[in-house]
């Protein structure tokens, strides 16, 4: 039994260790649940416990699948009963299913690795993760079961049969014995049975007789009968098949001690590797029974703590157990005592034997071997072969056992006994070999091949070289199987040679490391098999480590038999990798191929696959070959290649090209110019195409260079032709187009010259006007993209080309015909041409550059026909109009009909040209055109201010008034006064007076503006009685002279009065806004200028008395109340009835504390207004006057006042009285409370918070209660405070803080009993012990240790210094490393031992062990020992050594030493023999020295060596020769005279020159006897002529005569054998020489290739005939041995 794990140490939550939270379906997974701190799933794999799995999952219970990482999980649906059930594959991190189930799951269990099992309340289902499939309902539950809590579910292998086992509560005479239920049903029967168990398992049962094992169930019961309590274990087969030997039921009781009553099973493995059942029950005891018998085996306790889980474990037969401390316990047999335990305390012979062949087990061996012997003795052999089969570790599969059974004589009839007990063991498993060989032979003998082969294909013979051996002669197929099988590695290859399937020897012999002769293999499938050879060649090559035969070997081998293509196969495959070292392969394949087959020779160059071969050796082999092209590439002298190159007829031309692009510049550009030599004509074509190819390389200036070198301008134009669409350079286009010129190529030149565009312009025009084309058009292009037009026209005009000039102009650029007119006309053509030319492009000459170019040079009237012509076609073209006009005002024919009438001139451009002609004229133009900066400028310019005023009052245009009326315009005083005398005074458009007036406004004119408005209202014009103008003149005034403002106010009736009114106000004219609101009426503004403006409020009362309104009433009321005139303004309300400013009258009643004549005002107002302000104002009204009666009558009848708020405002200015009333009218406990608190009212108090019952309240009552000393009443408000976590820590800080100490005791005493007591409590109080009362700690931490927060109390027991109690506390709290550290920082309160042994062993920090330790041996020294076997398993024992010895105390833990040395660690055998050595315990030492080795063998030899008893000397020589110091040893054994040892040693040493000097020794000490011991003794090492010499100088031949005897006989038969074997090598070299044919060399073409000498295939026989190497034995190829 061992501690598998804690989980508590894995960080889980003790409070989650329980039968619902925990769970483990195997011994592969646990799984655990928590819910706090938050919920999480916990999946500890046990293969890596200390590194759990924990994913925030929120679940009601968690399953791990038993084999994968697939989880199971289930949650209940809120508001439901049904559950909603998902699994998930972890690793794969996906949902694998999901369902709902219409039922709740009460228990769940994954009954396979497929399949779970779902119990629900009614029934059972099974589910699986396979496909898409819904639970299954296999049975409904039984009565029995009904009301049981289920705690099992599980199913047999096969999934036939079901059983569900449920706990109830126990009878009512012992109901503290729970009561088990168990539902067994038949899936194939459809049937159920309803039983009484606690705990149950499926097994199965070989019962002999029967071929197949029989399922049976085992289940524990628990059950009163007749008042006596029955436990009783029951093991039954089910299915019994008719024809079967059934298996006897078997039953035993269990017993229970009487501590153990009401103990019960809870969980039931069986072990199928030993055949126990193991029964768990619940207080932690272990039944283990015999599945077979149902034998008592063992029963103990196996935990103190209850076990709840249980899990089977396999792979050990065992089983794990969790219990509720949280240790994972793992049970199981020990091994190597359980037999000898068996028969020896339980004195059961059989069941010893049983246990011992189920489970291969040690300890039965002379039981089984007795009993073997028994039953042989009476014949029972089909017993005996069964026992023999099934013999523990194979104790009776011997040799000697089968030739028992093969002595026994074969009765008639009868099968022979031999047979049987072979037939059993193949029944049982499989034959060793011996086993199988003698088996084989049998079946050989009667000629039974098929049963062999049967045999080895269901592996029921270990196979051997043997097996082979006799198998070969019947069947060659089964002997290589059994070869391979047994790794005969000679055979196997023996057998495939002799196959014919080589390529199987190579995949064979990788696989098993062996290293065949590879070069006989090759010699002979070359005579046989070519094909097959060159395959096996490759397969070797590919061989891992490299090839076993070089690769030239190989070559040559095929080459050898004229094999080329095989050969040239096995290069090119071999030689892929291109590596440096196959350069010499390289070049061989490559030569024999361009003598024999140039076309492969191009090939493999053309595929480049080699790099490293002899490159001018190829070079030239392939100019012989005519692979001219390949003789150039390999080639690096440019001679060569200017030789070979030159064959352009016989090189393809692209491969040529290509090759071009591998030669630096310098050598292309000199094989180019080669070619240009030789042949320029032919080979032009090739240079202009590598020149395209590579003139990056080459550069393009020396390609150009080069053709320009021969003159060869058509290379040159192909050259260049093929960059023209992707070259930028100008040069290049320059050179191209002066290529192409001169090759004749025009319209090339036509169309570079049109579709270039970075071409020099002025270069490209002067080149095409020196070469003189007869085709213009490629400078027509020239000229025309780059606007060279004069100059084309010119250079046309002078080379008399007219009729290109008239193509350019009607067909190819119109748009330039002004350019081509301008220069015509400056070279003085005719100008009828001129007209001629305008005329025929008519519309399509633009009319603007035209007109400007012949305006330039003063010939305008030159296109009056043209422009007549135009605008006789409709033309509507501004300039044909503008220029038309030009020549109308020049010739004066009546122009100012035509800048009147025509609509299409442009007035600006026009308009200019008439200023210095006729200004006027230039007015009427821009007049026309809405030119008004121009207008404007001319008009001042000429002093026409008049038409300037009329032009500009015209326009109303605000804009244009701004710019004349800005003060920057030097004439605006003109053209205001005729603004005013003329132009505004002929208007009758209102609109332009409007805009006049605003024009004056905005520039900000306002006494000019009176002046112009003066002239119009008041002087009887068609505007006077305009109501806008007596608005502006009125605002005006105010604005401009405030004197005038009164008269206007008194003389004019139509303006707007409020607006103007306003407007006075803002002016501060309040008595001139006065008169105007009182002329027009406007009472409430009047009075309004009266209070706001003049300020006098007597003004106002007087005018509100003679108007009497309530609106100036009102206004009145609220100057008063501004004023703070409070019973003047309530007056004036009142006059008013106006209720509506009563938050102002609160607000000034407040300022003034002028409650009494607030109350009648508001009074009036709650008349009139239901607002909660009016009553609340009210209320707080009669509490300032004291009227407290009026209170109570006020708030009993209808309000709508909020008197909370007043309450709240009441209490807060200290009128607790009149709160008092409020709180209690409304309920507000709360705040009644507090306000009795005020009013020292303490009982109301605590009663008003009981029914207010909040947390605040009582806290308030209760300080209060606690300042005024009333600690009974604070304590009945504490006991409601302290159930609130929150607000526990401030009512204890509350009465710490004024020293209340023995009363928050007291109340936290009397908060303990509390229905709602919580951790906080119990917390708090242990923190007032530690503080206050001591003494008491100890007693409340350990009656409440799970009730605490205990991190908060180590705290305070930590300031406090309370060391035990904080000690107790740590560990508690599993802080094992702090428990241990304070108990030894404080020993002398917190240390007792038994305590410090449990608690140190539980650290996590390994330091502490050693601190302990070092404790212990300063403090507690007796108790060392104790301790230290104690951490025995935990610590590192050098160091604890180290510790013991630097402070001298080595002595004092020998016990503890000797319990550790069988860990064998250096430093404890060393200190051990070294109290061993100082107590001269010779034999403890010699015991120590022989079963722990790890110590420093030759310093302790040396210490002892010379020590003064014997038997250390003896040791020191034992210790030398372990060491392998021989001749030390052997020095020591001859100076303290043990003879034994020193031949012993001598004889291990295995050096002769030691036996014989031993030897000697003998001799010189006379020791006869002890040489002829040492001749024995060291046989092997001595040498027979050294001891016959040394017998015969020393007469002892009588002596030596043993060894002599023995030594003939040994070598006498060693020479037998030795001829035997020489024998038959001779017989079998004499038959392969017969076999072997001689093969003869055929001299062929190749000779030159081949090697100088090649290998010889080895020759039977040993060697070569004659020569000089006749008698020489044969040398293998690189140094293999051959193989025989």
């Amino acid at each position: 039994l061992k501690e598998a794990l804690s989980l508590t140490n894995l960080g889980v939550n003790q409070q989650f260790i329980s039968f619902t939270h925990v769970t483990m379906e195997s011994d592969k997974y646990i799984c655990v649940r928590e819910t706090a701190p938050s919920n999480s799933v916990v999946i500890i794999d046990m293969a890596m416990p200390m590194q759990p799995l924990r994913r925030p999952i929120t679940a009601d219970s968690a399953l791990m699948n038993p084999e994968s990482k697939i989880l199971a999980l289930k949650a209940l649906i809120q508001g439901t009963t049904q559950d909603h059930l998902q699994i998930f594959n972890i690793e794969a991190k996906a949902k694998i299913k999901s369902y709902q189930m219409p039922e709740q799951v009460v228990y769940w269990k994954w009954i396979s690795n497929k399949v779970l099992g779902l119990v629900t309340l009614t029934s059972v289902y099974h589910w699986s993760i396979e496909g898409e499939g819904e639970p299954v309902k296999m049975f409904e539950r039984t009565a029995n079961l009904n009301g049981n809590q289920i705690i099992n579910y599980r199913s047999d292998p096969s999934g036939k049969w079901l059983v569900l086992i449920g706990i109830a509560p126990g009878a009512p005479e012992r109901p503290q014995l729970v009561k088990g239920n168990m539902q067994l049903f038949s899936v194939d029967q459809q049937k159920s049975q309803a039983l009484e168990s606690h705990a149950a398992a499926f097994a199965s049962v070989k019962v002999p007789g029967n071929d197949t094992p029989s399922l049976v169930i085992a289940f524990a019961t628990k059950t009163i009968t007749g008042g006596q309590l029955i436990s009783r274990l029951h093991i039954i087969e089910l299915g019994a098949q008719p024809g079967r030997v059934p298996f006897t039921k078997k039953q035993a009781d269990l017993f229970f001690p009487p501590d153990f009553a009401d103990d019960f099973p809870v969980a039931m493995q069986i072990s199928a590797k030993f055949g126990l059942v193991y029964v768990v029950t619940k207080l932690g005891l272990l039944f283990v029974y015999d599945l077979e018998s149902a034998t008592a085996v063992y029963r103990n306790r196996i935990s103190p703590d209850p076990i709840f889980l249980a899990a089977d474990a396999p792979s050990v037969g065992g089983f794990y157990a969790v219990n509720r401390r949280g240790q994972v316990l793992l049970a199981t047999v020990n091994e190597q005592t359980i037999v000898p335990f068996v028969s020896g305390q339980l004195n059961n012979l059989e069941l010893a034997i049983n246990l011992a062949r189920r489970g291969n087990l040690p300890g039965a061996e002379n039981l089984v071997v007795q009993r073997f012997q028994e039953l042989f003795s009476q014949m029972k052999y089909k017993e005996a072969a069964d026992l023999a089969a099934e013999s523990p570790q194979g104790i009776l599969r011997t040799p000697e056992t089968v030739a028992k059974f093969q002595s026994v004589p074969v009765q008639p009839g009868q099968t022979s006994p031999l047979l049987q007990y072979f037939g059993t063991l193949l029944t049982k498993g499989k034959l060793n070999a011996f086993e199988s060989l003698e088996l084989s032979r049998l079946v050989v003998n009667q000629n039974k091949k098929n049963l062999l082969e049967n045999w080895l294909n269901e592996d029921k013979l270990e196979c051997s070289e043997e097996l082979g051996d006799l198998v070969k002669p019947v069947d060659g197929d089964m002997a290589l199987k059994v070869y391979i099988k047994c790794r005969a590695t000679p055979k196997v290859i023996a057998s495939f040679a002799e196959r014919g399937e080589f390529d199987k020897i190579l995949v064979y012999s990788k696989q098993v490391g062996y290293n065949p002769d590879y070069l006989w293999l090759m010699q002979t499938m070359l005579r046989s098999n070519p094909q097959g050879a060159l395959n096996f060649a490759l397969m070797m090559a590919q061989m891992e480590g490299g090839s076993p035969l070089d690769y030239n070997t190989i070559t040559d081998l095929f080459l050898q038999r004229n094999m080329i293509r095989e050969a040239t196969s096995f290069l090119l495959d071999v030689l892929k990798p291109n590596l440096p070292e196959h350069a010499m392969l390289q070049t061989k394949v490559l030569e024999i191929n361009l003598v024999t087959f140039p076309n492969v020779a191009d090939a493999i160059l053309a595929n480049g696959m080699f790099t490293h071969y002899d490159r001018p050796r190829i070079a030239q082999l392939c100019e012989k070959a005519g692979l001219y092209i390949r003789a150039i590439q390999h080639y690096t002298d440019l001679s060569d290649i200017k030789r070979v190159i030159i064959n352009t007829h016989a090189i393809e031309p692209q491969s040529l090209v290509e090759f071009f692009g591998t030669l630096s510049k310098e050598w292309a550009l000199d094989c180019m110019k080669e070619l240009l030599l030789v042949n320029m004509r032919g080979n032009l074509q090739i240079v202009v195409q590598v020149a395209k190819e590579f003139a990056e390389q080459l550069g393009m200036d020396n390609c150009v260079k080069l053709f320009e070198q021969f003159k060869s301008f058509e290379g040159l134009f192909f050259f260049l032709g093929a960059y023209m669409s992707t070259s930028e350079d100008p040069e290049i286009h320059f050179k191209y187009v002066e290529a192409a010129a001169k090759t004749g190529q025009i319209k090339e030149v036509e169309r570079i010259t049109r579709e270039s565009s970075v071409y020099e312009p002025e270069r490209m025009k002067n080149f095409l006007m020196e070469a003189k084309l007869p085709d213009a058009r490629p400078l027509i292009n020239v000229c025309d993209r780059f606007n060279f037009v004069p100059d084309l026209t010119h250079y046309l005009y002078t080379n008399n080309m007219l009729r290109y000039i008239e193509g350019y102009v009607q067909k190819v650029n119109p748009s330039n015909s002004a350019l081509v007119v301008g220069q015509l006309l400056d070279d003085e053509c005719a100008e009828d041409f001129i007209k001629n030319l305008i005329l025929s492009v008519r519309s399509l000459i633009p009319v603007e550059p035209l007109v400007e170019e012949v305006e330039k040079r003063n010939r305008l009237r030159l296109l009056t026909q043209f422009l007549e012509h135009l605008v006789s076609e409709g033309s509507q073209d501004v300039h044909v109009h503008n220029a038309l006009g030009k020549i109308i005002i020049d010739t004066n024919n009546n122009p100012e009909h035509f800048l009147t009438t025509n609509p299409f001139y442009d007035s600006r451009v026009v308009g200019k040209y008439c200023e210095k002609r006729d200004p006027t004229l230039a007015v009427v133009a821009y007049k026309r055109g809405l030119c008004d900066e121009e207008l404007i400028a001319v008009t001042a310019k000429n002093s026409l201010f008049k038409l300037q005023a009329r032009y500009v009052v015209e326009r109303m245009e605000p804009e244009l008034w701004a710019i004349v009326l800005t003060p920057e315009n030097e004439y605006r005083r003109q053209l205001i006064d005729q603004v005013v005398s003329t132009a505004l005074p002929e208007s009758k458009n209102p609109d332009q007076v409007s805009v006049t007036v605003k024009a004056f406004m905005t520039a900000d004119l306002p006494h000019e503006l009176i002046e112009l408005l003066e002239k119009i209202v008041l002087q009887n014009s068609a505007f006077s009685g305009n109501p806008n103008l007596q608005n502006l003149l009125i605002l005006t005034a105010i604005k401009a002279d405030k004197t005038r403002v009164m008269d206007y106010v008194n003389r004019l009736d139509n303006f707007d009065g409020p607006a103007v009114g306003e407007i006075a106000v803002g002016s501060e004219l309040y008595e001139e806004a006065f008169a105007i609101f009182k002329k027009f009426n406007l009472n409430v503004p009047a009075v309004n200028v009266l209070l706001d403006n003049i300020n006098s409020i007597p003004r106002a009362v007087e005018f509100a008395n003679r108007v009497e309104e309530p609106e100036v009433w009102s206004q009145v009321g609220k100057a008063q109340l501004r004023e703070d005139l409070l019973s003047d303004a309530i007056a004036s309300f009142i006059r008013a009835g106006d209720g509506s400013q009563f938050h102002e009258v609160i607000r000034a009643s407040e300022r003034v504390d002028a409650y009494a004549d607030l109350v009648e005002y508001l009074l009036m107002v709650r008349k009139t207004v239901k607002d909660p302000k009016v009553d609340q104002e009210l209320v707080y009204a009669y509490a300032k006057i004291d009227k407290l009666d009026a209170i109570e009558e006020f708030i009993a009848l209808p309000n709508v006042a909020n008197l909370q708020s007043v309450g709240d405002r009441l209490f807060d200015e200290e009128l607790y009285e009149a709160a008092r009333i409020i709180f209690q009218h409304i309920s507000n406990w709360g705040r009644l409370a507090s306000t009795l608190v005020k009013l020292q009212q303490f009982q109301a108090a605590v009663d008003a918070a009981r029914k207010a019952n909040s947390a605040r309240v009582w806290k308030e009552v209760c300080f209060a209660c606690v300042d005024a000393e009333e600690f009974r009443l604070a304590q009945i408000c504490g006991l409601n405070i302290i159930v609130q976590v929150d607000d526990m820590e401030e009512v204890s800080d509350y009465y710490q803080n004024r020293g209340r100490f023995d009363e928050v005791m007291s109340l936290m005493e009397s908060g303990l009993g509390l229905e709602r007591a919580h951790m906080g409590i119990f917390t708090e109080l242990g923190s007032l012990y530690a503080r206050y009362r001591p003494e008491k700690l100890m007693e409340h931490l350990k009656l409440f240790s799970t009730r605490i927060n205990i991190p908060k109390l180590i705290r305070v027991c930590d300031e406090q210094q309370h060391w035990k109690e904080l000690t107790f506390l740590y560990i508690t709290y599993d802080e094992f490393d702090n428990a241990s550290t304070t108990i030894m920082s404080h020993s002398p309160e917190a240390w007792e031992h038994a305590q410090f042994k449990d608690v140190v062993v539980k650290v996590a920090n390994l330091e502490i062990y050693y601190r302990a330790i070092l404790f212990y041996l300063q403090e507690h020294p007796d108790l060392i020992n104790d301790l230290l076997t104690v951490l025995a398993p935990r610590v590192d024992h050098t160091r604890v050594v180290d510790l013991m010895r630097k402070s001298g105390n080595l002595p004092l833990v020998k016990p503890y030493l000797v319990t550790v040395q069988s860990v064998n660690v250096a430093a404890v055998n060393e200190a051990l023999n070294n109290l061993y050595i100082e107590e001269e315990d010779y034999d403890r030492l010699r015991e120590s020295i022989d079963m722990h080795d790890n110590f420093d063998q030759i310093s302790l030899a040396q210490r002892i060596e010379k020590h003064e008893l014997l038997e250390f000397r003896r040791i020191a020589a034992f210790i030398y020769k372990m060491c392998g110091r021989w001749r030390q040893s052997l020095a020591l054994s001859k100076s303290d005279k043990l003879y034994k040892d020193a031949m012993e040693t001598a004889s291990q040493s295995g050096d002769r020159e030691l036996a014989e000097e031993l030897l000697n020794y003998f001799l010189e000490e006379d020791k006869k006897e002890c040489f002829a011991s040492c001749l024995y003794t060291c046989y092997d090492l001595l040498r027979p002529d050294v001891v016959v010499e040394l017998a015969w100088l020393n007469n002892m031949q009588d002596y030596v005569m043993p060894y002599l005897i023995q030594f003939v006989r040994e070598y006498s038969t060693k020479v037998d054998e030795l001829m035997k074997d020489k024998e038959a090598a001779k017989k079998e070299v004499e038959k392969k020489a017969k076999e072997e044919k001689e093969v003869i060399a055929q001299a062929n073409m190749y000779q030159t290739l081949m090697p100088l000498a090649l290998p010889a295939p080895p020759m039977p026989g040993g060697g070569m005939d004659g020569g000089a190497f006749g008698g020489a034995p044969p040398m293998p190829a690189y140094g293999m041995p051959p193989m025989y």
